[in-house]
């Protein structure tokens, strides 16, 4: 930043008319590499999702209601297969589940944007073949061990936001929490808990 802060400065300078002689090659070349430093060290995190593919036993706790203060947790569990598509700049999940309100069949697209290094989660219900609503995805990514993705969703006629987060990512486990913000993102609260533990079966020879 500092090469390209003087670079804007000597421009600056050169239309004042207080210099008149042009930038070196050498300065024009030290200019070119850092901006393609800034362009390049960009993590590539579109192996971030690995951890997921296989099979998995799920508990999973469900507030009851949503930005109401509620207090009441739903426990149940379920299963989940998870499998790469696309040389693994994608996977897609398979989610069953039997709660209190009866069977639940979901499906999740996780894809990667190499370009803005950015993950996009799409999720479909089969309760619900046509969505609902336009499909928009999550977005986001990891870093630290820590992916978060978020949305702006309707909820009961209120535009709120949506915020996924992994964490607490081992081998054989990890820890997923849904939020949901009416403020903007000032404040959160979970309303969706899932802990993964891994079934080792034929799906996991595909990591």
């Amino acid at each position: 930043m500092n090469s390209l802060r003087c670079i804007g400065m000597y421009f600056l300078l050169c239309m004042l008319g207080y210099l008149s002689q042009p930038l070196s090659a050498l300065s024009q070349t030290a200019a070119v590499q850092t901006a393609q430093q800034q362009t390049t060290t960009e993590r590539d995190g579109q192996h971030d999702f690995d951890f997921e593919i296989g099979s998995w036993k799920i508990h999973l706790s469900r507030l009851q209601d949503r930005l109401v203060g509620s207090k009441t947790w739903i426990e149940f569990d379920g299963t989940s297969v998870t499998r790469k598509v696309w040389d693994g700049r994608g996977n897609l999940e398979e989610f069953e589940s039997d709660s209190s309100t009866g069977h639940i069949e979901g499906l999740t697209l996780r894809v990667y944007n190499t370009q803005t290094h950015l993950w996009s989660i799409y999720w479909a219900n089969s309760k619900d073949p046509d969505l609902g609503q336009a499909i928009q995805p999550m977005v986001g990514k990891f870093e630290n061990g820590r992916g978060e993705f978020y949305d702006q969703e309707l909820w009961k006629g209120k535009a709120v936001y949506v915020r996924f987060v992994w964490s607490k990512i081992t081998a054989n486990s990890a820890h997923f929490e849904q939020s949901y913000s009416s403020d903007g993102g000032k404040t959160w609260e979970v309303n969706w808990i899932t802990d993964q533990t891994r079934v080792k079966d034929e799906s996991d020879k595909s990591r």
